[in-house]
């Protein structure tokens, strides 16, 4: 029995040990998966704490501070432009954008948005562009959509900000906020407009005039403000802090002076208006420099008031209209055959009523004695007189001292929007060619072009270009001061000689007689061209009127340079005001003695 006992025990002893076995084979598995868990995951964290802050830490430091950081541009003011005196014709202010956010002017106290709305509306609306309803409503539809912006003025300046604020103010209203901008403004409102140009209102970029030529220049160079900041957005007191100043555009000085400048304007005003013309231009020189002193043009238009904006009055007549110049241009053909001495005043020149050259026939207005002196072909701006002395000249020459006197290019340095007609080259030219450039046909000129001309003889001969801008004064350097390109063309004493025979035409009753002044003698040249119609294919009945002069004669200090777009009519001394001598000459007598008053000329009338 024991036997059998010892063996039941020893094989209960063997199960055991085989359950106990089973079982601890079991929970072991168990531990070793979570055991093997709890490593990877913390082998996954500290892969992942090393990889953040030892792999990645640069990385994600430079992340979380460019998520501080706020880097926001400083915009650089821009150039002022000025007169020649230092008077401000162009500038740039603070102004202010009004905006309102709906949703902060309702609040628990206004149960009635619509009512309330509109009463704001109502406070607003004097300072805005839309009447009461129209404001209201859009106020009324910005709030129900959630919208936090509605536009109520742009471009306000200081004094109205004022009136809005206090309105704002009486009326305790909320959400209504100012944004800083720059604002271009013109102190002189009409005063040189073409002139001065315009700047775009989105982004202040130049568009016109010298607000364009010149704008790389006024411009000037954004800063930068970078601050570190937190997610509420305020400035961290220790954080980085960095500000680049912005430098300002360079401010502009023009040859412009404003005194000559609004007579100009109004004396060219009053003429369109008494000829009935529909448009026009003056140029007034400084011969001896180049310096433009005034350049007028109708119609007129204030830089102030983009409502009246009209892209044809802004643009540069004076500079931009190509028309065949007539009678101005005898002085050219004339004085190179003086220059080349070829004729001398006294030389006897064969003036018949009518000469026939190809398919043109060339004429004179009224009797022609059988001949005249180059002198009297001067004064009386006889047509086959001056094809005769181009005949003896020569193509050639001819042809040389057109661009010598800066025909078929443009005249100046920074003119905007300048043009020029095209000078064809002598193979080109037909048999009619050069006595209608003699006379002033068949070529393409500007005020501005025949105002240089002119400038040349009043400057003993010597041509100078000239230019609208006498200095540029960046903030950051010396000025750069222009210096405009020179060349002789005529010698002392045939510039002289031409000055005399164009003071007859104005002293000597000649057909400038109408320019004549009290105080000042000068001299000039009228020119009447009939324009060209392009649809047409032929001359019409309108034409461009024109008188070119200088003063004193003996010693100019201004030429003045003035062309009527379609004159017409009948002046009060019977004398049709489509002629250069009734329309144009008028207005030299009262630009050039009002230049010669501003610039200090004693009188030189005997």
């Amino acid at each position: 029995m024991r036997g059998r006992n010892r063996g039941r025990s020893y094989r209960g002893r063997r199960d055991a040990r085989t359950t106990r076995t089973s079982i601890w084979k079991r929970g072991d598995g168990r531990l070793f998966i979570v055991g093997l868990a709890f490593i990877l995951a913390w082998a996954g964290m500290g892969y992942r704490l090393f990889d953040l802050q030892g792999a990645q830490a640069v990385t994600l430091a430079t992340v979380g501070f460019n998520q501080r950081i706020r880097d926001m541009e400083i915009a650089a003011p821009r150039g002022t432009i000025y007169d020649r005196d230092g008077v401000e014709l162009a500038l740039s202010v603070d102004g202010w954008n009004v905006v309102v956010d709906p949703q902060l002017m309702l609040d628990a106290a206004h149960p009635r948005p619509a009512e309330d709305l509109a009463a704001a509306a109502e406070v607003l609306a004097p300072f805005s562009d839309k009447d009461v309803a129209t404001l209201t409503r859009d106020l009324i539809e910005a709030q129900e959509k959630g919208s936090k912006y509605q536009e109520i003025a742009v471009r306000v300046r200081n004094d109205r900000k004022e009136e809005i604020e206090g309105a704002v103010d009486e009326a305790k209203l909320k959400g209504v906020f100012f944004q800083k901008i720059p604002l271009r403004i013109y102190p002189a409102g009409s005063v040189a407009a073409q002139v001065i140009g315009l700047t775009r209102y989105d982004d202040g970029a130049g568009i016109e005039g010298l607000e364009k030529t010149y704008d790389s220049e006024l411009v000037g160079d954004p800063g930068r403000l970078i601050v570190e900041r937190d997610p509420a957005g305020r400035a961290i007191p220790q954080g980085e802090r960095l500000v680049i100043p912005a430098v300002p555009g360079s401010d502009i000085v023009t040859t412009i002076d404003r005194e000559i400048q609004f007579a100009a304007e109004q004396a060219l005003a009053d003429a369109v208006r008494r000829t009935n013309a529909v448009g026009g231009s003056v140029v007034v020189m400084n011969p001896e420099t180049g310096e433009i002193l005034a350049m007028a043009n109708w119609p007129q238009i204030d830089l102030n008031d983009r409502s009246s904006y009209d892209a044809d009055a802004m643009r540069n007549r004076a500079a931009a209209d190509i028309i065949e110049p007539g009678s101005t241009l005898k002085t050219v053909t004339i004085s190179a055959a003086l220059q080349e001495g070829i004729v001398t005043p006294e030389t006897p020149i064969d003036t018949p009523h009518r000469v026939t050259i190809g398919e043109f026939d060339y004429t004179d207005h009224g009797y022609n004695p059988p001949w005249m002196p180059v002198k009297d072909v001067v004064k009386k701006s006889s047509n086959v007189g001056t094809i005769e002395i181009e005949r003896r000249l020569g193509r050639e020459l001819h042809y040389r001292y057109l661009t010598e006197f800066g025909l078929g290019t443009t005249a100046s340095l920074d003119v905007a929007g300048e043009r020029y007609g095209p000078l064809l080259p002598t193979s080109e030219w037909t048999r009619t060619t050069g006595p209608s450039i003699g006379i002033g046909y068949a070529i393409g000129t500007t005020a501005l072009q025949m105002a240089a001309v002119y400038s040349t003889i009043a400057n003993d001969g010597v041509w100078t270009e000239p230019f609208l801008v006498k200095e540029i004064r960046p903030a950051d350097g010396d000025p750069i001061v222009t210096k405009p390109r020179t060349r002789t063309v005529l010698s002392e004493e045939t510039a002289r000689t031409m000055r005399w025979m164009l003071g007859r035409v104005v002293e000597e009753e000649g057909t400038g007689r109408r320019a004549r002044m009290d105080a000042y003698t000068a001299g000039g040249k009228t020119g009447t061209t009939n324009k060209f119609d392009t649809e047409l294919g032929r001359y019409v009945e309108e034409t461009n009127a024109s008188f070119i002069g200088m003063a004193p004669l003996d010693d100019p200090k201004v030429v003045v340079a003035i062309v009527m777009d379609s004159p017409s009519g009948v002046g009060d001394d019977g004398v049709e005001l489509s002629l250069g001598g009734a329309s144009a000459a008028p207005v030299f007598k009262e630009v050039a003695q009002a230049a010669l008053h501003q610039l200090g000329v004693n009188p030189d009338r005997k």
